[in-house]
């Protein structure tokens, strides 16, 4: 405890110091009383985050959020009584940490992702949320050994997908190294024993020879009359282990575990050195990185070199700028650890440029798994860096195309691109693009929009979201009426209304599930193809049958007598709730059998209605008419006639002359010249429907006419 107030002591102004000792009593009064799993008062826990981020130099909102960080997610403190005590901006940083324990979710990866996107969102307002989610895992990773082993594998392998990535994309290697190592050291703990013993007694081998080559360097710089620093610095276990397994090397076949650097004042000194080292000892082919010209995503920036002495020894040289190894080993943290120098304004910048690209597309996946998804690939992904015409470098993942070239440009290059050429020469847009390769994008302000094709070969997320993102927006009405047209086409083929099985409770069910706003907002994204005809008719449909309840019983007839209907009696009762089935529409006269439905009363279905045939028949109940009718019913009959003009004159004339109503009709012509009419006409009894048919049969322009279960 008195380490981290030491520390602020140490680092921080009068002002300062007292807004953080404001927050460590407040966070030491709340967490009294409670225990880690070690035993430890739990309080030690926002104690170590706190001092992590004041190592790391990190201002004063967001070390006091680091001693606050858990007490609303497990103290009575609220939201309010922090912002009241700190103000809305430590708030803000806190709830961005929060966990969701409130919501309820299915599984441990629907919370996980859920959790992360609210964790990106929160950072693309304020990128510090990260560094001290960062911190608060560093410290949980270091204290995993009091935990389950199924719950240490589980939170490493956590720890290796999503945050060792996080901080070697925020460029802080600091904490990305022991992130990496920690995890290894649970989820390979064989491996991690091996190396820890071996490599420690291979440097102790070899202490003189990297004494001697920082010796050598030391001279070299005196010579040239450059300032600067040299030391050898062992490379951490992971990064070992994976070039291990990925070149299938045994430890003595690695060479480089130690890396020795060079830091100097300026960029000219930097290649002057490496001009002076190649002069010196060989440099291996193939192994001279150049991080200054073209820097890594998250703007790292050195010089690597591998040589061998004249002796055969191989070994790697880094060679950067001070100001290079600052944001080097504290990344997007150096913007506060050394701000007072104004270091790398525009680096901070481009540092916080991909966030924002993440949540220019995060917002077109409903699907909080595909976001994380989507998130892993683009950590993940090893660095393609093409050029534009002007020499801009762009940094694409492994494989992608000319179409992830084009939307990491601009969305709107993406939308209106046409073609590409690579290399002065046109290509494919599905072509695989080349470290190297000059990439121009040809457009048309003609274009509607990208192809939906694209999503089967573009290799980043952000193409793929910013693709969803134009169909989902810019089509928006047209994939509505598309949705819906597809989901009605589907629901009749299955032999049901849609407008019967997506009734109000049934959206809320399957809203629940897939996260639609609104039911516009579903017909849309099955519109434009984010999710399939089939996922939601199957759930309606399943959700429809279950409505349909079991046998009924006189106790539930009972409740069911508030609205009679006076038409059919259902196990010879009378006077039950009834609704006529929109599939098969029966009419006074029909054998009908009866459902009992929850809250919903009698659904009457003719018997021969293909849809009875599929239900349960315990659930089936005797019904008829009771030949009294108070409300019209609705039948459907289809005509086939020659296409002579007057005959739907004729159909309509015939329909008002027995006082009928027609309220709805649809006609076309086949291709071998008939007419063929579905009408829907209401009518009180079945005679009504008998006497239509054989009055439209008597002309003999009418080939056929019979009736139709919808």
């Amino acid at each position: 405890m008195k380490t981290v107030l030491d520390k602020i002591n140490e680092t921080y102004g009068d002002a300062d110091r007292q807004v953080l000792l404001r927050a460590y009593h407040y966070a030491e009064e709340m967490h009294k009383n409670q225990k880690r799993a070690s035993g430890e008062p739990y309080f030690t826990h926002p104690c170590a985050v706190a001092e992590i981020l004041v190592d790391l130099g990190m201002d004063t909102p967001s070390v006091a959020a680091a001693f606050l960080h858990d007490v609303i997610e497990d103290t009575p403190a609220t939201p309010d009584d922090v912002k009241k005590n700190f103000g809305e901006e430590i708030l803000t940083l806190v709830d961005g940490v929060t966990k969701l324990d409130k919501i309820r979710f299915q599984t441990h990866e629907e919370e996980d992702a859920e959790n992360f996107r609210k964790i990106f969102v929160a950072m693309a307002n304020d990128v510090r949320v990260i560094i001290i989610k960062l911190a608060d895992r560093l410290h949980n990773m270091r204290s995993l050994n009091f935990l389950s082993k199924e719950r240490q594998q589980r939170i490493a392998r956590e720890t290796l997908e999503i945050f060792t990535p996080l901080a070697g994309r925020l460029g802080i290697s600091q904490i990305k190294c022991e992130l990496e190592d920690l995890c290894l050291k649970y989820l390979d703990p064989e491996a991690y024993e091996y190396l820890a013993s071996n490599i420690h007694q291979r440097l102790e081998e070899r202490r003189n020879f990297v004494d001697f080559v920082v010796a050598q360097l030391q001279h070299m710089l005196e010579e040239e009359n450059i300032k600067g620093e040299v030391f050898g610095r062992p490379k951490h276990f992971y990064s070992i282990y994976r070039k291990m397994k990925n070149k299938g090397l045994s430890l003595d076949q690695i060479y480089d575990l130690t890396a020795v650097r060079v830091i100097v004042n300026t960029t000219e000194e930097c290649y002057e050195v490496l001009g002076k080292i190649h002069k010196q000892w060989k440099p291996v082919p193939g192994r001279i990185k150049d991080y200054i010209a073209t820097p890594k995503r998250n703007m790292y920036q050195s010089l690597h070199t591998t040589v061998v002495t004249n002796f055969g020894q191989y070994f790697e040289i880094q060679i950067r700028t001070f100001e290079m190894h600052k944001m080097a080993e504290y990344g997007i943290a150096a913007h506060w650890k050394y701000k007072e120098q104004k270091t790398g304004e525009n680096n901070f910048d481009q540092r916080l440029s991909w966030i924002r690209d993440v949540m220019d597309w995060q917002g077109s996946l409903n699907d909080s798994k595909e976001f994380v998804d989507s998130l892993k690939n683009d950590l993940y992904s090893n660095e393609l860096l093409v050029f534009t015409p002007h020499g801009k470098v762009i940094s694409l993942p492994l494989e992608a195309t000319p179409v992830d070239f084009a939307y990491a440009i601009h969305s709107e290059v993406g939308n209106k691109c046409v073609g590409a050429k690579v290399n002065g020469k046109i290509v494919q847009l599905n072509s695989t693009l080349k470290t190297g390769d000059v990439v121009e994008i040809l457009t048309s302000s003609t274009t509607k929009g990208p192809s939906w094709d694209w999503l089967k070969f573009v290799k980043s997320g952000s193409a793929r979201a910013k693709i969803r993102q134009f169909f989902k927006k810019e089509m928006k009405d047209d994939n509505i009426k598309t949705g819906r047209s597809m989901l009605e086409a589907e629901a009749k083929r299955r032999g049901y209304n849609l407008n019967d099985l997506l009734t109000d409770e049934a959206f809320n069910k399957i809203s629940s599930k897939l996260v639609f706003a609104s039911e516009d907002e579903m017909m849309a994204s099955v519109g434009y193809g984010a999710i399939s005809v089939n996922q939601i008719i199957y759930k309606l449909i399943d959700y429809y049958k279950k409505e349909i309840p079991k046998p009924v019983n006189e106790i539930e007839a009972e409740k069911l007598k508030h609205t009679p209907a006076g038409s059919v009696t259902v196990k010879g009762m009378t006077g039950l709730l009834v609704r006529f089935a929109h599939c098969c529409n029966p009419v006074p006269g029909d054998p009908i059998v009866g459902f009992i439905s929850r809250g919903r009363g009698v659904i009457v279905h003719r018997r021969d209605c293909p849809n009875v045939s599929g239900m349960d028949d315990s659930r089936i109940q005797p019904a008829e008419w009771t030949g009294q009718t108070e409300t019209g019913f609705i039948a459907g009959i289809k005509i086939s006639a020659t296409d002579e003009s007057g005959v739907i004159a004729f159909i309509t004339s015939e329909i008002a002359q027995l006082q009928l109503t027609m309220t709805q009709i649809n006609g076309r012509i086949t291709k071998d010249g008939k007419a063929l009419f579905d009408i829907n006409v209401k009518l009180n009894k079945r005679s009504d429907l008998d006497l239509l048919v054989n009055h439209l049969k008597k002309d003999k322009r009418i080939i056929d006419v019979y009736r139709t279960s919808n």
